[in-house]
Order: C-alpha cells, then structure tokens, then sequence
C-alpha cells in the first residue's frame, strides 16, 4: 500500500483527498502540527507528498526545501496560487508537478497514480528517521539539522542508526561494538567511547547538545 503525507490546513479538502485515495488502497496521513512538519514526514515515511503553498507558520516552499534536503520523494503541489510564477516557483524548489485547486478528483489521482509509477516501478523510497528535529537519511548515511547536513563517518552512522532506531530504549555497550565490528577495522570498549565522544562533539557543534544520553555501565540511548 502507497503511503501519501498530505500538508494541507483546509480540513475539507484534506478529508475529500484522503477518502478519494482509499478507494484506490491508498493510505493518507494528513499533518497535525504545522510547525511540526518534517518530523511527521519522517514518521510517516511516505512514497509521495502533497502540498498545498499557503500553510500556517511556513509556506509549501519552505517545506518542500527541507523535504528536498533529505529525500527524493515525490512532491505534488496542489493550490489556488496556479499563476505561472507560482508553478515555475514550485518546480524549481523541486516539485514533480503541479495541480490547480479546484482540481478533479480524477485528475488528482491520474496524476498520483502517473508519478508514483513513474518513482517506485525500479525502486523503493529511502526511510528517514527523527529526532528533535534531526533527521538521519539512511539512503546516504548523512544527518540533517537545522537546514545544515552533517557527513558522519561509518561507524558514526551506525552508532546514531543503532539509537534512533531503538528511540526511548537503552542499547548496549555490546551490542553497539557488534555493529561497529561489521566494519574493517578493530573495534573494542575504548574505541566506542572514542566513536561516541566525536559523534556527540560533532552533534553539539550543530545544535543538538545532549542528543545522545548515557546510561552508566550500560549503555546509550536517545530520548
């Protein structure tokens, strides 16, 4: 099943997309939070987005840049702004393309239909993970921050994919130097506390000061 995030704030038009994309064995997950967007697009992990430009806090533009930033899903527009300005303003952002409100439900779904074959018939979507804000790409092992991309090494990666994927849960000392031991070179207790220390320096630096909690003669965790 197709999983498509809908940034729309006209309740109606949201409700109407998202019974029109059931009948087609679609699921849609409509945002909540306006301020809170890109932490629900990486919750939702979904295979195309629809987005309106005139949304509260931030405008579809601002949204779409940040989702542009840590992945190549596809991206529809749908609003009344449909001048030329505005449609040339949305595919140079990134949009995949662009529907003028008020659209046909048809139209809509000939259009999903069209791009999700066109993105997925050699290929899945790239699982983004978050936490406060920060967004690890697992596609190309890199950290997302504040509009800024942080490069983490191998092992950094692993230790921060190890964590936000076990979020609230507490993971071994051990457990993380099995993962560290996937790659080439030696790895014992000490070379993970050297890891880990650099990872959360390299966090703090960009913003997110203890990102990474430790749990004393245990292991780490992020909550």
């Amino acid at each position: 099943m197709y999983r498509i995030f809908l940034v729309e704030d006209d309740r109606g038009i949201a409700d109407a997309i998202a019974a029109q994309t059931a009948l087609w064995d679609m699921e849609t997950v409509c945002v909540r939070d306006f301020r809170n967007v890109m932490a629900e697009f990486a919750a939702c992990s979904p295979q195309l987005v629809l987005l309106d430009i005139s949304l509260p806090f931030y405008d579809g533009y601002h949204w779409c840049r940040e989702i542009r930033g840590i992945s190549k899903v596809p991206v529809i527009f749908i609003s009344s702004a449909a001048d030329n300005l505005n449609i040339v303003m949305a595919m140079n952002m990134g949009a995949d393309d662009f529907i003028a409100k008020p659209f046909d439900q048809s139209v809509l779904m000939a259009k999903i239909n069209a791009l999700l074959r066109r993105a997925y018939d050699f290929g899945g979507t790239v699982p983004v993970l978050e936490h406060r804000g920060a967004l690890l790409n697992t596609g190309d092992g890199s950290l997302s921050y504040g509009g800024e991309k942080l490069e983490l090494t191998k092992n950094e990666y692993r230790i921060l994919l190890a964590l936000m994927q076990s979020k609230g849960r507490t993971v071994s000392r051990e457990k993380l130097m099995e993962l560290l031991w996937e790659s080439d070179e030696f790895v014992d207790d000490n070379t993970l506390t050297v890891n880990v220390g650099r990872l959360r320096k390299k966090l703090a630096a960009a913003g997110l000061r203890d990102f990474i909690t430790t749990r004393h003669g245990v292991g780490y965790l992020v909550e």
